[in-house]
């Protein structure tokens, strides 16, 4: 809230340089502020009394969007990448499947690895979950298994994540 739109009895007073001008009405608060041809902004509504303070409105709206996006520029984004394997896939496929997770991971992206099943596979849903420990087992050494396999409709899933 700025100006006007205080509405309580007391408030307390932050100058624009920092200094503590103390505890006074909002009446009064409001003068100074004019004087100073600055506003009066409420920082701290839930302090007792609330805590207001004498800045450029204007100023104080660009810091605070500077500051944000100063945060989302240092913020990084997981991606999750996806790993398809079959039951019935050999040594070979499942080496170059797993360099590729290997890659995702390195670069700090998640990995979701799925064991699709279609048709009478369905039957053997039990002896084809050692191929997900299995790959688990290769990544051991970058990879940590987040949630281990689950099975949800015909797919058994996993996710795997970079060891930190």
């Amino acid at each position: 809230m700025i100006n006007e739109q205080i509405r309580d009895k007391e408030i307390r007073l932050i100058g624009a340089d920092g200094e503590q001008l103390g505890i006074m009405s909002a009446k009064d608060a409001m003068k100074l502020a004019r004087e100073a041809d600055v506003d009066l902004v409420k920082i701290a509504p839930s302090a007792t009394p609330p805590v207001c303070k004498l800045i450029d409105y204007g100023k104080y709206k660009y810091e605070l969007i500077r500051k944000e996006k100063e945060a989302k520029k240092k913020q990084k984004t997981i991606e999750t990448k996806e790993v398809r394997l079959s039951p019935n896939i050999d040594v070979n496929d499942l080496n170059t499947k797993s360099n590729a997770a290997r890659k995702f991971l390195e670069k700090g992206n998640k990995v979701k690895v799925t064991l699709r099943f279609r048709g009478r596979e369905m039957a053997h849903v039990e002896s084809s979950k050692h191929i997900l420990t299995d790959f688990a087992e290769k990544l051991s050494d970058i990879a940590v298994v987040e949630k281990a396999p689950k099975m949800e409709g015909r797919s058994m899933m996993m996710f795997l994540t970079e060891k930190r």
